[in-house]
């Protein structure tokens, strides 16, 4: 079964980075860019979460990260 099966069921997605829920940056084990548009590929027009602790500025981070998810 793929997610897209599953669409009706899923509320929103939530994202963090792997390791240490720092910035979703190239430095996370998870590939982001790539989730994000598998998720639109489903057809989710939803709420995407964010959870992650900034290492840098905090609004920079903030905004760096809405406009990952923002696909």
């Amino acid at each position: 079964m793929c997610s897209s099966d599953l669409q009706e069921w899923i509320g929103h997605y939530h994202t963090a980075g792997v390791p240490g829920r720092n910035e979703l940056d190239e430095n996370q084990e998870v590939n982001y860019p790539a989730v994000m548009r598998a998720i639109v590929e489903t057809g989710y027009r939803g709420f995407v979460g964010q959870e992650f602790i900034p290492l840098r500025d905090k609004v920079a981070s903030l905004s760096a990260a809405v406009r990952l998810c923002d696909v």
